[in-house]
């Protein structure tokens, strides 16, 4: 089957910030699917809990861990000047709220080397990276230890790139994906309008299995990346507002709100391209520079405080382009819905 490498077409979206949670994983599990883990944010013995967690369910999954930027650590005297402009861009919003923006944090790198090597020591079924290429040595040395590797790309070029360090396989993101964009080249390329063709493209270059990220919100879009040559497809959207997601209450309810009536890309929380509910923060700064992860330090109190206050518009609310056909329950019943008729 085409989808053997993953035992499932279905595959949930490692979704950082406390969203993919081991609950999440069994449910996604029950329903036929396979779950993810996000490192993202987590010290590195936060991570290693979630994982021996999810282990005592005795079922697969994997773990998603962000490349760190080179370029921004730290950043230049110039991006550094931006980064210290936005800062006062913002004092107004954390005046709003009565807290206190932290300084400029110019040298996080998630503890890359630390979750590597706790991977190491420790190995997962799968490990997925997002934001860059880990190295070719990164791919050798987890695929040594058992561990299937996945590399994260959004054009021809960077499937390119990524195929050459030798990874078990790629995930094909389109702009129309929920939350950061897995980009890390300059250049992307011919844009494609539909997941389902990019996948088409990359299929074309590329013979590794891939996975389809982007707008899948039910069965015929699972079909149709299926058809284009994915082997499967990863869902995040679709599962934020279950009852197993670890997503703020604030959040999944903005998913149901009419209110909300687009989404966007954006720089504005983080520093790095985002799709998002169109809420009031991301209309105040839309010439949010690049500076990822310092912005996300940056607005990290004003977004707490939004949260604590149940303000959705000063909060990041990650939302694919087909947000709207989100829906409540159980992960377990979204995913049958979704393998059901394949």
């Amino acid at each position: 089957m085409p989808h053997s490498l993953f035992g499932t077409p279905f595959v949930a979206a490692p979704m950082a910030g406390g969203t993919s949670t081991p609950e999440l994983i069994r449910a996604v599990h029950e329903g036929g699917g396979l779950g993810f883990l996000a490192a993202g944010y987590k010290k590195p013995e936060a991570m290693a809990a979630e994982i021996t967690a999810t282990r005592a369910l005795g079922i697969p999954f994997g773990m998603n861990v962000f490349v760190p930027d080179p370029r921004q650590l730290p950043p230049g005297p110039a991006a550094v000047s931006r980064l210290e402009a936005y800062r006062a861009e913002l004092e107004p919003e954390a005046a709003r709220y009565g807290v206190t923006l932290p300084p400029l944090r110019l040298d996080d790198d998630d503890a890359w080397q630390e979750k590597i090597d706790a991977l190491l020591a420790d190995p997962v079924e799968f490990v997925s990276f997002a934001f860059g290429l880990p190295g070719k040595p990164v791919v050798q040395a987890l695929r040594k230890a058992g561990s299937r590797v996945i590399s994260s790309v959004t054009s021809v070029e960077e499937a390119l790139a990524a195929a050459e360090e030798g990874p078990d396989a790629i995930a094909v993101q389109h702009s129309s994906a929920g939350g950061h964009t897995a980009s890390f080249l300059p250049g992307r390329g011919q844009a494609a309008r539909t997941t389902a063709e990019l996948v088409a493209r990359v299929r074309g270059v590329v013979g590794l299995p891939l996975i389809a990220a982007g707008a899948v919100m039910d069965g015929a879009a699972l079909r149709e990346v299926l058809a284009a040559g994915a082997s499967a497809a990863q869902i995040g959207t679709a599962l934020v507002r279950t009852d197993q997601s670890g997503a703020r209450q604030l959040h999944k309810d903005a998913l149901g709100d009419p209110a909300f009536t687009e989404t966007a890309m954006t720089r504005a929380f983080t520093g790095r391209w985002a799709r998002s509910l169109v809420n009031e923060f991301v209309l105040d700064h839309r010439e949010a520079p690049d500076g990822y992860p310092a912005i996300h330090h940056l607005t990290a109190p004003v977004r707490a405080a939004s949260s604590a206050a149940g303000d959705p518009h000063r909060l990041n609310l990650w939302a694919g382009s087909g947000w709207q056909q989100a829906r409540e329950g159980s992960a377990t019943d979204v995913v049958r819905e979704f393998l059901n008729g394949l």
